[in-house]
């Protein structure tokens, strides 16, 4: 009996006693303050531009597509500057032969015209024969008319003889007539022959195909023994860049970005075989006549570049940037830090209405600054703001178990730890 209630006081002592424990942690416990972690960064000097960026191919500024007026077989290709085969990439001059077609039957057709030339002039050498010829019967019937009157008027000559005379004259003045005429058409004939002969002669011409211009082939597009047809259109044998120092870039630009271009505009791009170079252009031209491509429409812009150093070639893809603004030597920081804001919690002031960055205090705490934002390129803002270079500010919270992991020796916090190798 006596055990049994020494056991029962003893487990009542433990439950009051723990109550009584839990009590005291309940009324007397302490508020743990976490210190926060914040992401971070600083405020630098550079350089920040608004930019359209497009892509587009290189283009040569002024194309020559050499084409044949005549129709026939390829015989053979001329020489280009160095001496070898006109080919791709040849270069040539103004006037240099290109390529010619067999001109067998342009020849014929020279000879046959100018036959025909010399038989139209023959006819007009024996029109111009017949019409001397018919002045003299002309004159003759003239004088004897002449006689007639005489004779007729002394009544010493029939009626009828001196009609005979009469009308022999009038015939002798309408085969002159006759005559003159037959020149006029003999004429003719000769200028239509000459006309002619010019045509055969030109077409035997067109058979040597020849560059109108000093260039560099960049397509040939026959080859020896093809068969090249001249109908409707003129078929394209060559096609020759005038000067390749000068090259333009056609930029498909969307219609959303369209309004911000403008004549002169500076340009900088890049081609995927020079990815780390940069060149430079200016916006020379904006074409008028958009194109609709899967509901989406977009402009042409021509931008003028200098290809002095000839390092870029046509048809080459280009990446680029058209300078809206651009702001240099100026203090620099992340869109990411203007837009960040501190809870409640973690203020102590009120956020400004101009642009504000977050400053942290020696507790550990968010202070605005207001700064005056020039302009942005979507990523980084320019700013005037009195806080100098290097200036630390918060750009968001790091997560409470990221917070607490600490650095080992340079490495990154949020890496996974790697344990100690066991040794073999």
């Amino acid at each position: 009996m006596k055990l049994k209630t020494i056991l029962k006081y003893g487990v009542i002592i433990l439950i009051l006693g723990g109550a009584a424990y839990g009590g005291y942690r309940y009324f007397n416990k302490q508020k743990v303050t976490v210190k926060q972690n914040f992401y971070t960064e600083k405020i630098t000097v550079g350089d920040v531009t608004d930019s359209i960026s497009a892509t587009g191919t290189v283009e040569p500024e002024e194309l020559i597509n050499v084409g044949a007026q005549v129709q026939g077989m390829i015989r053979e290709f001329g020489k280009d500057t160095e001496g070898k085969s006109i080919d791709y990439g040849s270069r040539v001059t103004s006037g240099m032969v290109l390529a010619r077609i067999d001109d067998t039957l342009y020849t014929a057709a020279v000879k046959s015209a100018e036959a025909n030339l010399l038989q139209q002039k023959a006819q007009l050498a024996r029109a111009k024969s017949d019409l001397a010829q018919l002045r003299a019967k002309l004159h003759l019937a003239e004088r004897e008319l002449a006689r007639a009157k005489t004779l007729h008027s002394s009544k010493a000559m029939a009626e009828a003889a001196y009609e005979t005379a009469l009308s022999a004259q009038e015939v002798a003045e309408a085969n002159v007539k006759v005559g003159e005429a037959s020149i006029l058409q003999a004429q003719a004939a000769c200028q239509a022959a000459e006309a002619q002969l010019a045509k055969e002669r030109s077409n035997l011409n067109y058979c040597t195909i020849k560059s109108s211009v000093e260039g560099v082939v960049i397509d040939r597009r026959v080859n020896v023994g093809q068969t090249v047809v001249s109908s409707m259109n003129t078929p394209s044998l060559f096609l020759i860049a005038k000067d390749l120092k000068k090259m333009q870039v056609w930029v498909s630009v969307n219609e959303a970005d369209i309004g911000k271009i403008k004549k002169g505009m500076d340009v900088i791009f890049t081609v995927d075989t020079f990815p780390r170079e940069l060149f430079k252009g200016v916006v020379g031209k904006v074409r008028l006549n958009a194109s609709l491509t899967q509901n989406v429409v977009t402009y042409i812009v021509e931008v003028q570049v200098d290809n002095s150093n000839m390092r870029l070639i046509p048809y080459l893809t280009a990446n680029a940037r058209f300078i809206i603004r651009s702001a240099k030597n100026v203090k620099v920081v992340s869109n990411a830090a203007l837009r960040w804001v501190p809870s409640r919690e973690m203020r102590t002031a009120k956020k400004g209405k101009e642009g504000t960055v977050w400053v942290l205090d020696a507790n550990n705490k968010p202070v605005p600054h207001k700064v005056k934002i020039i302009m942005t390129d979507g990523i980084r803002t320019a700013i005037e703001t009195d806080l100098p270079e290097g200036t630390v500010l918060v750009n968001g919270v790091a997560p409470a178990n990221m917070a607490a992991a600490p650095a080992q020796q340079g490495g990154s916090p949020f890496l996974p730890k790697m344990g100690p190798r066991k040794k073999r």
